[in-house]
């Protein structure tokens, strides 16, 4: 199956050579063209001064107004500390069977937990993340395989004892899709 495009959109300051490495893996798990665009938006309104974070919804929606015409899936990538109003923190959030995902790497770098930074490990969360994220997009849920990228992380701990793929279940429940 050849799945709908996908575009990165760059909301940050990330070097290309890191979200060339993102894109790269992206393309593996989806068998899709991935393009990477630089953007800007002003995110200042979606800002909760009483918790210190970015409203996770709103910039999903807003990220969906950005999206493609067709089947193609978008991915907004930030570095802010996003919050749902049912949840403390959040690492991304996707529309189920939907067009659009976010995902930050805000909370993935080992700084943010007093340990020495790793820029490989953090390339490895962030990648976990955005594949979860888009899995979500292509319909996927939750998965119960320890190892599976779309099982649920609530702590940068289980995103660091998942593969950055897909397991044999969830690549088969994408090929029916």
């Amino acid at each position: 199956m050849n799945s709908p495009a996908i575009t990165i959109l760059s909301f940050g300051r990330f070097e290309r050579g890191f979200l060339d490495k993102i894109s790269e893996v992206v393309m593996h798990e989806f068998n899709s063209t991935v393009t990477i665009k630089e953007s800007y938006l002003d995110i200042s309104e979606f800002f909760d001064p009483g918790r210190r974070q970015y409203n996770g919804d709103k910039l999903l929606k807003v990220v969906n107004t950005m999206n493609g015409h067709g089947e193609s899936k978008t991915i907004g990538l930030f570095n802010v500390d996003l919050f749902i109003p049912i949840l403390t923190y959040i690492f991304g959030q996707a529309q189920l069977n939907g067009k659009t995902a976010i995902a930050s790497q805000f909370r993935l770098s080992n700084e943010r937990y007093g340990m020495p930074a790793d820029d490989e490990l953090l390339l490895q969360r962030f990648t976990k993340e955005v594949v979860h994220e888009l899995g979500h997009t292509f319909g996927l849920i939750h998965c119960h395989t320890p190892t599976c990228v779309m099982r649920s992380s609530t702590y940068v701990e289980d995103i660091d004892q998942k593969e950055v793929q897909l397991c044999t279940k969830c690549r088969t429940e994408l090929r029916i899709m």
